[in-house]
């Protein structure tokens, strides 16, 4: 009798050992699947969206007197492109900012690139050949002369351009910084949305070295508001330019910041291509 409870007692000690060692294995693949994890949310947590990218910009970040942020990327002209987007900038893997306004997958802000405008055929409904419905300010880049200029037209077809095959168009909506007597009506007299309004707001300006700024402030900001930041804080002069679609559609990527709006998909990009 004695002999079978040694026997049975062993037996069960060998079981334990046995259900420990499970255990014990168990614990350790648990704590290194918890340690994988974290690892891998690590990694893409601080893992550069945009690598490999060329960083043809550079970047400033300023605020205003009256407290509205703006980031800014600054760089040559023959480093943009302006292209389709179609999703929220986020996911476009491209630095650069939101380009005009549009109505579903409509553009309705010209959005040239030598002669060929970014979503659709020329003179094609929501392509970027028009600025629908109002001639409205579309800054201009005439690569052939070198010069910038905003000019208030309706369709490719109006722009004054020295070779059709090297420039660049963005429509919008002239800020008119070196006219502070004309930039209200202006404003008035090209539909620039919600201009009272506190949003979000994004921008392209220009100045007399030939630089181009690309603008957004995440400070909710009047038209006046943001126009005043940038002729506050730009480090530049004879400073000119146009506002472009605002509200969530204001929306940046950059090394330095990603600001994304509402998220919203936009249709038209100004991205920084920096491959020549």
């Amino acid at each position: 009798m004695w002999v079978q409870t040694e026997a049975s007692s062993g037996k069960l000690k060998q079981l334990w050992r046995r259900r420990q060692r499970l255990i014990v294995s168990l614990l350790v693949l648990l704590i290194a699947g918890l340690a994988l994890s974290l690892f891998l949310v690590f990694r893409n947590h601080k893992e550069d969206p945009f690598k490999g990218l060329p960083h043809a910009y550079s970047f400033l970040e300023t605020v205003s007197a009256d407290n509205v942020q703006l980031y800014m990327m600054s760089l040559s002209p023959e480093d943009i492109k302006l292209r389709a987007a179609g999703v929220p900038l986020r996911q476009v893997n491209a630095y650069g900012i939101n380009g005009g306004f549009f109505y579903q997958d409509a553009l309705l802000s010209m959005a040239i690139m030598n002669d060929t405008p970014v979503n659709g055929a020329q003179k094609g409904y929501g392509s970027g050949w028009f600025n629908a419905k109002y001639a409205r300010g579309t800054l201009v880049w005439d690569g052939a002369s070198r010069s910038f200029s905003v000019q208030v037209v309706s369709s490719g077809e109006e722009l004054k351009i020295t070779d059709r095959q090297h420039y660049f168009a963005q429509g919008g909506i002239s800020m008119n910084l070196g006219h502070e007597d004309l930039w209200e009506a202006a404003v008035a007299e090209e539909h620039l949305p919600y201009a009272d309004e506190k949003r979000l707001r994004s921008g392209m300006v220009y100045d007399n070295t030939a630089k181009l700024w690309l603008i957004v402030t995440p400070t909710l900001s009047t038209a006046a508001d943001f126009r005043s930041a940038i002729l506050q804080t730009v480090p530049a002069k004879g400073l000119e330019g146009i506002f472009l679609d605002g509200d969530g559609s204001s929306q940046m990527n950059a090394k330095e910041i990603i600001v994304p709006g509402d998220s919203r998909s936009v249709v038209q990009m100004i991205a920084v291509d920096g491959t020549k």
